[in-house]
């Protein structure tokens, strides 16, 4: 076999050095310039190197790398689109790769310890958010409690020995004496099993749903091209619109308008409004479920539109952050939407502990809002205490779109990565198999596609424990192949050579 020896003089790759180490350069630059605007809430918290990581990031994806990429993987030296963790090592190795096959000097190649120092911070924050991983993987399991666990330990033994690593305690449900009794249950299953088992408590945060309900003599159920009338008050004499709904938050009808669009129930139906009357708003259905929705109360309202200017917390998150703050490990801020919000809730559980620092806090992104404002919602919670991201599929997917959760997710999972933060995968995973006993296809490969994140949430459901069990070997077998974004190689024996 013919010798092939690379000089690596040609002109095109001494051209590709040059623009590595110019984008790096810029990159550097503008990334400080980024964290120095971050200083003053950073301090010097552990957070820091995280945060100048997160910063060169933000630099470097402000930039369309997609040319650059594609001259690089000729030559093997394409690591570009798994750098997160680590920005300015990974474009020093680029270019000190390019510079041996132009065969001239070039920046130092980083070591092994500081190519993988932003994979270890993330790695050991993920470990103090849900603790350590077990069970020869790295992804953690977390399950969401429903009501009976607060009578019947045995569910919270059955999903611990499948492999359950943490708890969800939802706060728009139950009460106080539910909530201690599932937290006794954790902490003797905690005891039985040896290792942490952290809970995390979310606020309910300012939800809109329906209230009264008026609907024809004649039909409940609101279809596609059907008119409903959002209002104050129920007006029967209204005859012209039929379907009529008040909400839990009345005054958020003082910051919609015309042309707004709306979803009711997750989503199930979405529509616009197309007019106003009588001090209300009508509006229109023009897409959701070909069946249609039986119209009743407590079903959700979304705005995607629409800054409905609501406290980040209700008086009952308030309330209930005096139960959190004495017994949980992690505290979920449902609806957060900027920097504020976080600083906000950050007061009130200094208002609570001396040692509130220690809580972690889980911004839970649920509107486009949150997506553009995550850089400055994680600078502030991760500079102040341990700081979890989760993403939360089902109110992301009715704020945004359902054709762009995909999209989102993934890039809410890079963000997250390059600033060390460790993610929840969350919302309907392995849903058929938690509530009816069998996962779609689909499911399955979801869950798959979840191993990527640090931590996976279960919901409610009589099936849990089997599907923890199911999630636990999944998640090892997807281990084995990829972590993150990075492909592991492992040998496969799928498709055996026979001769």
């Amino acid at each position: 076999m013919e010798k092939t020896v690379v000089t690596g003089r040609r002109p095109e790759t001494r051209a590709l050095l040059d623009e590595i180490v110019t984008i790096r350069k810029e990159v550097a630059e503008e990334g400080w310039t980024t964290y120095a605007a971050w200083r003053e809430r950073l301090g010097l918290g552990r957070f820091a190197p995280s945060a100048l990581n997160f910063a060169h990031y933000l630099a470097l994806r402000r930039r369309d790398l997609r040319p650059l990429q594609r001259r690089l993987m000729p030559l093997g030296v394409s690591s570009l689109g798994r750098l997160e963790s680590r920005v300015l090592a990974s474009l020093d190795a680029v270019a000190n790769v390019l510079a041996a096959l132009a065969g001239t000097c070039g920046p130092r190649a980083p070591s092994e310890r500081q190519f993988f120092r932003g994979e270890l911070r993330l790695a050991q924050n993920a470990a103090h958010c849900f603790g350590p991983p077990h069970h020869g993987r790295i992804g953690r399991i977390m399950v969401t409690l429903a009501t009976e666990a607060a009578d019947n330990p045995g569910l919270i033994r059955e999903a611990v020995a499948a492999g359950a690593d943490t708890f969800r305690i939802n706060c728009a449900h139950d009460s106080e004496t539910e909530w201690l009794r599932m937290i006794e249950f954790i902490r003797a299953a905690e005891a039985e099993a040896g290792r942490r088992l952290p809970v995390l408590m979310d606020v309910g945060g300012p939800k809109v749903r329906t209230a009264r309900i008026l609907t024809p003599p004649d039909r409940s159920r609101l279809h596609i091209g059907d008119f409903a009338y959002l209002c104050r008050e129920i007006e029967p004499d209204f005859t012209e619109v039929p379907f009529q709904f008040t909400c839990t938050l009345p005054q958020i009808l003082d910051r919609v308008s015309v042309g707004d669009h709306l979803s009711i129930d997750d989503g199930q139906l979405v529509g616009s409004i197309i007019g106003a009357s009588r001090g209300g708003f009508i509006l229109r259905i023009g897409g959701g479920k070909l069946a249609g929705l039986k119209l009743r109360s407590e079903k959700g309202l979304n705005f995607p539109d629409t800054d409905l200017g609501l406290d980040p917390l209700t008086d009952k998150d308030r309330k209930d952050l005096d139960f959190i703050a004495a017994h949980a490990d992690m505290v979920g801020h449902s609806f957060v939407q900027n920097a504020d919000h976080v600083a906000t809730l950050q007061a009130e559980l200094a208002r609570r502990r001396d040692d509130w620092r220690k809580l972690v806090l889980v911004g839970k992104i649920e509107t486009p809002v949150a997506v553009a404002n995550l850089p400055e919602i994680i600078v502030q919670a991760a500079a102040h205490q341990p700081f979890a991201v989760m993403i939360a599929r089902g109110d992301l997917a009715v704020e945004m779109g359902f054709e762009r959760v995909a999209e989102m997710q993934e890039e809410i999972m890079w963000i997250c990565e390059a600033a060390h933060v460790p993610l929840i995968w969350a919302t309907q995973v392995l849903e058929g198999l938690v509530k009816k006993g069998l996962p779609s296809r689909g499911e399955m490969t979801d869950a798959a596609m979840a191993a990527r994140a640090e931590c996976v949430l279960l919901n409610k459901g009589p099936n849990v424990a089997a599907a923890v069990g199911v999630l636990d070997r999944l998640l090892q077998r997807m281990g084995e192949h990829q972590v993150k974004k990075t492909p592991t190689l492992r040998a496969l024996h799928s498709w055996q050579h026979r001769g």
